[in-house]
This record gives structure tokens, sequence and C-alpha cells, in this order.
């Protein structure tokens, strides 16, 4: 699950449903006009301190936080609210409540009830994960909006939305809203990464920084639109600096166990990428199980559009095949024409002319592979006496059908080898057999088609 650092806008999913009309899509192309500065991408305040610590909830250090933790422990230990033995049994509850995370934890007459709250220390259920940390760069200018719509009308009225953010920037004709991606999130919420280009009055043009983005939206009055518009959350998507990290790293979150933070620094799997994040309460559990679940659905998709391309692609080279055994077929179809017109071109340019002595030794070697190739102990026979063993082997089959033997697999595959070897190498030298008497049958008959011709020109 990608995790995005960065200051959330403070706007809660209520605060932005009581903002945005009822129906339609939020009031897209119809933000209000609240009068306000006008729109300039001047140098930010660093905001990523902010945002960090926010997304943490790094404790200040204040007396306040004295006393608070002073009046846990006596909640916890040693109530004086009823001054008899129920103070133990109220000392219990407050344990009991403390370990949820939730209660008042009451423990004095005369000092209001601890608020306990899942950050507490004392609250059993946390649990450290691992997130990804953000690479891009301030330069970059990705800012990340969070609505509370669904991703088919965010992308059904993606232009609307674009031109309604324009009108957000103070409709400054130098600058264009882009869409960088579109991504649906649990709970019917949609994350929209988008980025402004700002046009110079030269020609140049260039990103404005996230951070001057994500300042501009945060004022009140932008804030107020961006609600109008559906938007619960905005942040930045920048990388962390070393000495963020560092900082991260070295103080442990609100209510965590500095040992267990330390032992999830130790078990980080992959320290140059991931970043350990806390996870305090079920809802948060259920928060990243939903968006771990949706990252693998788009995965799974992903996937089966993979295997459809692949499975396409299958077909294809299958058809490709085809079609290259069918041009190998044309291609040797088209040699032997062109053999056999350069066979009677050759015939017609040396008609009138004797036979000469490489002809004629041609000639003689050809006649003697005829003769080796019908001779009874040479090829032929040897190719009747297979054959014959063959036919033989087929007939006794047939004839003992009903026995039985029972040879040991090995030897049966050896045998099926063996066989199919011999099969293999009758099938090559027949096809050569054929080719070579193809080969003499052309020779033969030029040679008397040129004898014909001569005796023609010699009476």
């Amino acid at each position: 699950m990608a995790f995005n650092f960065g200051a959330p806008s403070g706007t809660s999913g209520t605060s932005a449903a009581t903002a945005a009309p009822a129906g339609g899509f939020g009031g897209f192309g119809t933000t209000s006009t609240t009068a306000g500065s006008a729109f300039s991408f001047s140098a930010p305040a660093n905001t990523g301190t902010t945002a960090l610590g926010g997304l943490f909830s790094q404790p200040t250090q204040a007396p306040a936080q004295s006393n608070q933790l002073i009046n846990t422990a006596s909640a916890l230990s040693a109530p004086t609210l009823l001054g008899d033995e129920r103070d133990a049994i109220l000392a219990k509850w407050n344990q009991l409540q403390a370990f949820w995370g939730t209660g008042k934890g009451y423990f004095n007459n005369n000092i209001p009830p601890v608020e306990f709250t899942q950050e507490n220390p004392f609250c059993r259920f946390k649990a450290v994960g691992y997130s990804c940390m953000p690479n891009n760069k301030d330069e970059d200018g990705l800012v990340v909006l969070i609505f509370n719509k669904k991703e088919t009308d965010i992308r059904s009225q993606q232009q609307q939305l674009v031109e309604s953010l324009h009108k957000v920037l103070a409709g400054n004709q130098t600058l264009t809203v882009n869409v960088e991606g579109i991504k649906t999130l649990p709970d019917d919420q949609t994350e929209v990464v988008i980025y402004v280009v700002e046009r110079s009055p030269n020609g140049t043009s260039r990103r404005v920084p996230a951070t001057t983005l994500y300042t501009h939206f945060e004022q009140t009055n932008i804030k107020t639109q961006l609600q109008q518009l559906g938007v619960t959350l905005s942040m930045t998507r920048t990388e962390l600096s070393p000495a963020q990290i560092k900082q991260l790293l070295q103080n442990p979150p609100a209510g965590v166990d500095p040992i267990i933070w330390e032992q999830a620094k130790v078990d980080n799997p992959d320290s140059e990428k991931l970043i350990p994040v806390p996870m305090v309460g079920f809802k948060e559990l259920l928060r990243r199980l939903k968006v771990q679940d949706q990252m693998t659905k788009q995965h799974q998709t992903r996937l089966d559009i993979i295997s459809e391309d692949i499975s396409e692609l299958q077909k294809n080279q299958t058809t490709t095949m085809a079609k290259i055994a069918q041009y190998k077929r044309k291609l040797m179809d088209l040699s032997h024409r062109t053999l056999q017109v350069l066979i009677k071109q050759e015939i017609q340019r040396k008609s009138g002319y004797a036979i000469q002595a490489d002809e004629e030794q041609l000639r003689v070697q050809l006649d003697t592979i005829q003769c080796e190739l019908n001779a009874p102990t040479q090829f032929k026979g040897r190719l009747n006496e297979l054959m014959s063993q063959i036919r033989m082997q087929n007939h006794f089959g047939a004839v003992k059908s009903e026995e039985r033997y029972y040879i040991d697999a090995d030897l049966l595959r050896e045998i099926k080898q063996h066989l199919k070897q011999q099969q293999e190498g009758l099938s090559h030298l027949i096809s050569i057999i054929k080719d070579d008497l193809e080969d003499i049958k052309l020779v033969e008959h030029g040679l008397n088609e040129a004898i014909h011709v001569r005796g023609g020109v010699f009476s």
C-alpha cells in the first residue's frame, strides 16, 4: 500500500459532506465566488515538517503533558473518588478502559476525568506496519486530492473537474491543470493526483512545486471551494529528506512503545523503500486491510489484462508460424520451378553442341547413383526388407493380439525411442531418394531432349 507523506488539509469527511451541495457531482463548475487574494505562486513556507508531525502525531513538550501523565497514573493505580475498597475496582475498570483505548477514567472528585484514547501508552490494540516512501521530487508538483466520490463519477466528469480546479486557481490563463492519475479507494472514495503547469511570457513552462500548490490549497477560502467539489483531504506527494526520515525513525509515534518501535526498525524488510508506520486501533487496521484488498484487486486486474495479452500474442505467434511454414513451402516450390527453368534454359543454350566432358562425367555419376539405388543389396533392397519386416510385425501382432507380454517400462521406453529413431531415419532416407529420383528424371529428360535436338540438326 502506497503511503502518502504530506500535510493533511484538515477537512474532515463530515465537514465536506455538509459543505457539498446535495445531488449532482459536488458542484463541478459551480465554485463559490468567495472574495480573496489573487492567486500567486510565491515562495511557500516549509510545510514538510508540519505535515510529517501531523501524520505521526508527535507530542509537544508542555507542562500539560506532565499533568496528564500524573492524572493517568492516578486513575490507573490509586483513584480516590469513593474513599473505600470500591476505588480498587474503579482502578481496574480504568485500566481496562486504558487497555481498550476508550472511555473516561474517574479518579478524583475535584479533577476532571482522564480521557482514554487509542494513542495512550497503555492501549494494547497497536501494531507497526510498513508503507512505501514516495520518490517524487517537489519539482514534480504532484498533489493528491481525496474525493468523497466514486471513481466512475470522477472519470465521467474529469474535464469538469479540471475546469473547476482551474477556477480554484483564480482562472489564471498561464496555468494549466493536469491529472496525473486516478485511483479508487475504499469506502467509495477516489484519489486524484494532479499537477499544475505554469507558462511564462517567453514561452517556457514549468511545473508548480508541490509545496507551493499545497500552500495555496490550504488557504481558508480555497479550502472551502475544494470542499464544495467534494475534496476531503489534500496532501503533497514528495519524497522525504534524510533529515525527515531520521527524525521520524528516532522519535516513536504517540502511544507506541519505544522498544516496539526499535524492533520495527530492525525488522524493516527494505529500509531504502519502506518506513514503519503505526497502526492504532481496529479502524486503522481495517483501513489498511481495505486498501490492501483494493490493491490486490488492481493487481489481479492488471494480471488478467497481461494474461489476455499473452493469449493474444500466442495466437498471433501460431498464425505467424503457420504463415512461415506456408511461405517455406512456397519458396521450395518456386525453387524447383526456378531449377526447371534454368535446366530448360541451359538445354536451349547448349542445343547444337556436342556433349562436353564434364556433362559426360555428370551423366556417369548419375547412372552410378541410379544403379546403387536399384541394387538389391543397397538402399532400395534394405528399404524393401524393412518394409517387409514392418508388415510381418503388424500381421503377427493382429494374429496374436490375445497374447499378453509384460516388458519392463524402461526397456519399453528404450525400444520405442529406438524404433522412433529408425522410423525418422527411414522417412528422411525415403525423402532423399525421392528428391534424387526427381532430379535424375529431370536431368535424364533434359539429356534426351538435347540428344533429340542434336540428332535433328545433324540429320
